[in-house]
């Protein structure tokens, strides 16, 4: 399998020099900095290919981006439809033209990623990123004041989350606020509550199968353009795997990605495998859904998390959580295996998503979740476990 990094561009305090010592040969990045719905130029693509392979020495390219945004007006299937896939089309085809061919994207609505503690307490020190239902319930119910909104959590979670927000100061209120809107990556609005407030009322109105409809529009629209380019297409599950202060999700189980996949079928039409994000989530079942959607698997995310019984998780090490790490690796290397008898494609790029912040990570300011050294051991421990499995069953991973 690829061992690659995810690097958020010449501003990333996690360098490239960083991800080589780690030991990855591909790169997983993007233009951030070129506003949704915007082409992407092709002088732009090759402007950071050239800046990751400068250095010859250290063997890097560009294999993965992550993400070319889907801007939320498509996700909302409003405005100027035509020149937003017109302009995701032409991003694809110069993507391709560039050599880079495989694009994760994901469908959430205004929320990436959402955590609600980025440095919770590790023994030892380290830190490491945590949702806790009790204070997503205190913002959604007395911070973002949603309607409905008690009706979502369970009334345990409700106690807590009014103490909680009794007892929390204004300035931890606001880090709360910075912290859900964390996950977002790029060069994009970071709302304050008022205005979170009212971006959440409005979109909140959208239900499952409108969302669904306007993804599968969206797909009709690009993916010729991807076959045509020679670009794979690779959703990522929702993260969280269920709904957000009311806002709906799609991608959070086996059978929300048999529909993506069998609604518009194409060889360019595939999976990011985020066991970490498939895995918050108690009733999926993470290998068994490795093993059933493998043959559409073209990116991997590898990380584990440990569950509570109220909802809450804690991103855990690589190797030690709910997860069964272990099992998700072999179904990957035997599906490798597979495409590689049958004369397919077959190198799976992986990348160790996220990490803990250990030793002297928080002193680089990094971008949350993507620490130098907690990545370094994530893909270390990772590596071991494949080479020890393709050791023992006669595979190659490269």
């Amino acid at each position: 399998m690829e061992q690659t990094w995810r690097w958020f561009g010449p501003s990333d305090a996690a360098t490239l020099a960083h991800a080589r010592q780690a030991g990855a040969t591909g790169i997983v990045t993007a233009l951030h900095d070129i506003p949704y719905g915007e082409v992407w130029p092709i002088h732009a693509i090759r402007q950071r290919q050239a800046l990751i392979e400068a250095d010859q020495a250290m063997g890097l390219k560009w294999s993965v981006v992550e993400s070319v945004p889907v801007h939320e007006d498509i996700k909302l299937g409003r405005g100027d439809l035509d020149r937003l896939y017109d302009n995701f089309r032409q991003t694809l085809r110069n993507l391709g033209a560039c050599g880079v061919r495989t694009v994760c994207y994901n469908f959430m609505l205004i929320l990436d990623w959402t955590r609600t503690d980025l440095a919770a307490p590790l023994p030892g020190g380290g830190r490491a990123l945590r949702m806790n239902m009790h204070e997503l319930a205190a913002f959604d119910c007395y911070m973002l004041q949603r309607n409905g909104s008690e009706r979502d959590y369970a009334s345990d979670v409700l106690q807590r989350a009014s103490e909680w927000f009794e007892a929390t100061p204004d300035a931890s209120k606001e880090r709360l606020l910075a912290n859900i809107m964390a996950g977002l990556p790029g060069a994009f609005k970071r709302y304050d509550i008022a205005e979170l407030r009212e971006v959440v009322a409005e979109q909140s109105s959208l239900s499952h199968d409108r969302l669904r409809e306007n993804l599968v529009r969206f797909l009709e629209h690009v993916l010729p353009a991807a076959e045509e380019a020679g670009v794979t297409l690779a959703i990522h599950p929702d993260d969280p795997p269920r709904d957000l202060v009311g806002l709906c999700r799609i991608v959070k189980n086996a059978d929300d990605i048999a529909f993506i996949l069998d609604a518009v079928p194409s060889a360019h039409s595939g999976l990011t495998l985020c066991t970490g994000s498939l895995g918050a989530n108690p009733a999926n079942d993470v290998p068994a859904i490795a093993r059933r959607f493998a043959h559409k698997i073209n990116f991997v995310h590898l990380r584990n998390v440990s569950k509570d019984p109220d909802g809450s998780f804690m991103e855990s090490e690589h190797l030690n959580g709910d997860v069964d790490m272990v099992s998700v690796v072999s179904i990957l290397l035997d599906e490798q295996q597979r495409r590689r008898d049958a004369g397919q494609p077959a190198l799976l790029p992986f990348r160790p998503d996220h990490g803990h912040e250990l030793i002297d990570d928080a002193t680089r300011h990094t971008h949350p979740g993507y620490p130098v050294i907690g990545r370094l051991r994530g893909l270390a421990e990772l590596r071991g476990v494949m080479t020890a499995i393709a050791h023992q069953r006669g595979y190659r991973l490269q």
